[in-house]
């Protein structure tokens, strides 16, 4: 049996349960391993003051889209990738993540050139004031010169797990958040970098974890990023754009609505600015949750509706969706009565405190929504519905979250944006509800090959 047929059988023969387990837990742990060292930013930073810690709210804007270019790549030749593989073709699977990981680079040297020469008026855009410019400028300079070996990080991560090798992926990401953990501390309180320092060490966990993911890849992956498989195809490329849309809304409109979220706060000081800081930090570790489960569900969806196991892919979402749910709501629980200690943690402030308890208290509640919204939003994007992806995508960071926020936050001031994102994620989920049904009622239930492909 070929290495292409042994991976058939395992991803449409073993119970669906067992295998969206074996593929969420590495991924989840990656994703809280990743934000577990983001907070570690947040933590040393917050040390060195309100202003210090209201740059990493800046750039967590700036991180957002860069990271938005990335999964766009990824998940788009990720989705083709299973798909490939589930017609046993590993050379044109090799073509679309080969054409995706160097463009990732190409984008990421992009990132670093607009960044390093229009560091101040891109702070100013995405939120900063004069008091915390000095801070978010010395941070930037570290994200963008990372952003290349991000990018193409983001894109071997994304098809080691549609590839079903999630284990060697979560190496590689924990691998680097881990180091970083340790340089925050090593380079901030010890060496006394400051902010500078904090950044550093996300860039140098960077060059780490893209190593590791890189070696795995090239020894683990049935797909090849060697240069020359590379496409030479337009729609090839257009095709990845497409299907990866959706992930460039969820992550582009987060940063964008990080951006107005800053602006709304800073009219109410750095304080302000702060606290929503620690409270987008603890509201992306609940998500990461979320996302995990969720990013297990796409290889298998993505593969068995290639391969018309429709029946599993049904299974498959209703069981995602229930184990999302047990384990954000499990932290949104934990986040809701140990809200005041979750902030103290980071910033000790009165009114950074007095702000952010109930922010994150209201965070909590939204997080309900996420078992709801995201595992469907993924399974449109796997099965290449990128249109009803892009739709859901939308929701809740962007035709929702900004009308809300400008509303919210005229009508009721700083309660308002304390308040607008766990009211955007609630009816993010109630309009994801129609979707659910729909695939439901109108997904054949034998199986054959899907129409179009």
């Amino acid at each position: 049996m070929t290495a292409a047929e042994k991976y058939y059988e395992i991803m449409t023969r073993t119970p669906v349960t067992r295998l969206i387990l074996s593929m969420s837990l590495p991924t989840t742990v990656s994703m809280l391993i990743t934000n577990i060292y983001n907070m570690a930013d947040t933590y040393f930073v917050g040390t060195l003051g309100e202003s210090a810690q209201g740059a990493i709210g800046v750039l967590f804007a700036l991180q957002c889209v860069i990271q938005a270019v990335a999964f766009m790549l990824g998940h788009g030749s990720g989705s083709f990738v299973a798909k490939e593989l589930a017609d046993k073709d590993p050379a044109r699977a090799s073509s679309y993540v080969s054409g995706a990981f160097w463009l990732g680079g190409a984008v990421g040297l992009f990132f670093l050139i607009v960044g390093l020469c229009l560091t101040t008026p891109l702070m100013y855009l995405l939120g900063s004031s004069d008091t915390i410019l000095p801070y978010a400028c010395d941070y930037c300079r570290w994200v963008v010169i990372a952003a290349p070996l991000l990018i193409m990080s983001i894109v071997l991560n994304n098809n080691l797990r549609y590839e079903g090798k999630t284990f060697y992926a979560m190496i590689g990401l924990t691998s680097g958040g881990l180091l970083n953990i340790f340089l925050d501390w090593l380079f901030v309180p010890v060496f006394g970098w400051g902010v500078s320092g904090a950044g550093a060490a996300t860039a140098l966990s960077q060059v780490v974890s893209f190593t590791i993911l890189l070696v795995m890849h090239c020894r683990k992956a049935q797909a090849s990023v060697a240069p020359r498989y590379i496409s030479r195809d337009p729609r090839d490329y257009l095709a990845i754009l497409r299907v990866g849309f959706p992930s460039l809304i969820r992550q582009g409109l987060n940063a964008i609505s990080h951006g107005v979220l800053n602006h709304a706060a800073k009219a109410f000081g750095d304080a302000a600015v702060a606290a929503m800081s620690i409270v987008s930090r603890y509201t992306s570790f609940v998500i990461s949750v979320g996302l995990g489960v969720g990013q297990g569900f796409q290889p298998v969806s993505a593969f068995n509706y290639e391969a018309g196991e429709y029946d599993r892919v049904r299974r498959g979402l209703l069981i995602t969706s229930g184990v999302a749910f047990a384990a954000v709501g499990t932290l949104a629980a934990l986040g809701f009565v140990f809200a005041e200690p979750i902030v103290r943690a980071f910033q000790s402030a009165p009114a950074v405190v007095e702000i952010g308890t109930f922010a994150v208290r209201a965070a909590s509640v939204g997080a309900l929504g996420m078992p709801i919204f995201f595992p469907v939003n993924m399974l449109y994007q796997s099965i290449r519905r990128a249109g009803v992806a892009s739709f859901l995508a939308l929701l809740r960071s962007g035709v929702l979250f900004i009308p809300l926020l400008l509303i919210l936050t005229s009508l009721f001031g700083l309660l308002g944006v304390q308040i607008a994102q766990p009211a955007a994620d609630l009816l993010t989920a109630a309009i994801s509800v129609p979707f659910i049904v729909h695939f439901y009622r109108n997904t054949p239930p034998a199986a054959a090959k899907p129409s179009g492909t």
